[in-house]
């Protein structure tokens, strides 16, 4: 497996870009049926981050065929994204790269006895960061959206060559880049929504 993309592919566009597919990883191996303050939830982030996804699971069709007719295959560096290329691709060479690293998750600081699902917190920490600038010190919506559009440069660089791309990172980050592809004339052709290893195609004429 490759940490990073190295090559320095050569700088001509091709006549015809290739596609952008946007994936999201499978689902972690975590339990879901708990109930967490602030605190717990700060805590369950961090074992989130840090485990893959459950045992037995295999990509969709449809993200397989995508796979085989890609040209260059990138994973973000955490656990959940590299088992699920792996699950994907088996062997075959990946770029690892921490670039497409998910958002962070911070919890606002509620009251020690209010309890909420993780589902729940997900949606509140990330309605905090995304409208309130809720970071607590860690990367802010300001900083995610330049890299953002730093990833999204690299793989439109990618694509502008011929080449299909098909990056296996995470459900908000995903949609940040795919923000940014937008921004740069990127058309979305297919969407999947944001279901574990669901898929946002992007191309251009």
């Amino acid at each position: 497996m490759a940490d990073a993309l190295t090559a320095d592919p050569p700088k001509t566009a091709a006549a015809r870009p290739g596609s952008i597919v946007l994936a999201r990883h499978g689902e972690p191996d975590i339990a879901r049926d708990v109930m967490l303050n602030a605190r717990g939830y700060e805590e369950y982030w961090g074992r989130y981050e840090q485990l893959g996804i459950r045992p037995g699971q295999t990509p969709p069709p449809e993200l397989l065929e995508q796979a085989a007719h890609a040209d260059v295959i990138i994973s973000s560096v955490r656990r959940r994204s590299i088992e699920s290329t792996q699950a994907l691709v088996g062997e075959r060479e990946v770029a690892r790269n921490p670039m497409f690293v998910e958002a962070p998750l911070p919890a606002p600081k509620f009251p020690a006895a209010l309890k909420m699902s993780p589902k729940v917190w997900g949606f509140t920490a990330r309605f905090w960061w995304w409208f309130f600038n809720h970071h607590a010190g860690q990367e802010t919506r300001v900083q995610a959206e330049a890299r953002a559009d730093q990833a999204a440069d690299l793989i439109i660089e990618l694509a502008e060559q011929g080449q299909n791309v098909v990056v296996m990172a995470h459900g908000f980050f995903n949609f940040m880049i795919g923000r940014s592809l937008r921004k740069r004339g990127w058309r979305l052709t297919a969407n999947q929504g944001w279901k574990y290893w669901s898929t946002r195609r992007f191309e251009r004429s």
